[in-house]
């Protein structure tokens, strides 16, 4: 989540902005899904990500964003041999809470590796990097005992929330978008409000897919991107909208965009963006869009399991009506 202070809105603001880093037009990180990058803090950025094999979580840091893609990787935790969590480890997400870090993961089981739900860890250390400070805290309990995954976190006018993706019982999805208040980093203190279901033509192409939240706050309103679709060259990134002042647990308080705003590129060879976070450059100003994408559109089998879903950064831009603007893949 990226909340600070906004400079000027519109294109005056825009024109403002000093160019932005110069970003390798190549992959950041190969074979790294549902990439992670948090703000620099104390001179440090530090990523993590699903990686192929999904029975690890890892976390590499550097003092730039391009740093991280010779950055050693250190991992911290390993799903064990059997029961809970020894299934399928995805989407790990990194914050810092009150002076510690913690970790959101979904993580399956060893005799059914798509019962998928949401863990974290905790680590009081300053260097989320060393293994020896991690410790599960448990799984996050919702409303539901059903499949759940993509939790991210974000504070706002005093308040912590949760944003996840879930599959509620009732309805005929695979997954939905859920927000919660946190009575603590990991338990709700309210129930979960729906606040997007997948019910446009993008949105339910492979399957019915709402999930991988990302939240960004600025000009007055809150934005949360998502993915949906199969993930293939039909995954694509949709967008939510809610004024900042709005009750944000009320359903009537966002809007979804009609048509996706970012989506697979032939022309860039970008295949299937989406799971996306937002950091901001070392400038302190340029933000940074981090997303997985293929460089081909064709896979051999179920694409869960190709591996090829490289992490990306490139920056991005705002609207004159304080909306953000995206682009293509691989290119402005």
């Amino acid at each position: 989540m990226i909340s600070r202070r906004t400079l000027l809105s519109g294109s005056l603001a825009m024109a403002l902005v000093p160019p932005g880093p110069k970003l390798a037009a190549g992959p950041l990180i190969e074979q790294r899904a549902d990439p992670f990058i948090t703000p620099r803090i104390k001179g440090r950025y530090y990523f993590t990500g699903s990686v192929p094999e999904y029975d690890r979580v890892v976390v590499r840091g550097a003092s730039t964003i391009s740093g991280l893609t010779t950055a050693t990787e250190s991992v911290v935790w390993r799903r064990p041999a059997t029961g809970p969590m020894g299934g399928h480890i995805w989407a790990p997400e990194l914050h810092r809470i009150d002076g510690r870090w913690y970790i959101y993961f979904a993580a399956g089981d060893s005799d059914d590796v798509f019962r998928i739900r949401m863990y974290v860890l905790e680590s009081p250390l300053a260097d989320p990097t060393d293994p020896a400070g991690w410790t599960l805290r448990g799984r996050i309990t919702t409303e539901w005992d059903s499949f759940a995954l993509d939790a991210t976190t974000f504070a706002h006018r005093g308040r912590r929330y949760l944003v996840w993706a879930q599959s509620e019982p009732e309805i005929a999805v695979n997954s939905s978008l859920y927000i919660a208040e946190m009575s603590s980093p990991w338990a709700l203190r309210s129930k979960p409000t729906r606040i997007a279901t997948p019910t446009r033509s993008w949105e339910i192409q492979g399957y019915r897919v709402n999930e991988g939240p990302a939240v960004l706050i600025r000009n007055g309103r809150m934005f949360v991107t998502f993915s949906a679709s199969a993930t293939d060259a039909r995954y694509c990134l949709g967008l939510l909208t809610a004024d900042a002042r709005a009750d944000l647990l009320a359903p009537s308080s966002w809007a979804k965009t009609p048509d996706p705003v970012f989506t697979t590129n032939a022309q860039t060879g970008q295949y299937g963006p989406g799971h996306n976070s937002f950091t901001v450059a070392e400038d302190g100003v340029t933000d940074l869009l981090v997303y997985h994408a293929r460089d081909y559109r064709d896979i051999v089998g179920d694409p869960l399991y190709d591996p090829n879903r490289h992490t990306r950064v490139q920056p991005f831009t705002w609207n004159a009506d304080g909306t953000p603007r995206f682009g293509v893949p691989g290119g402005a």
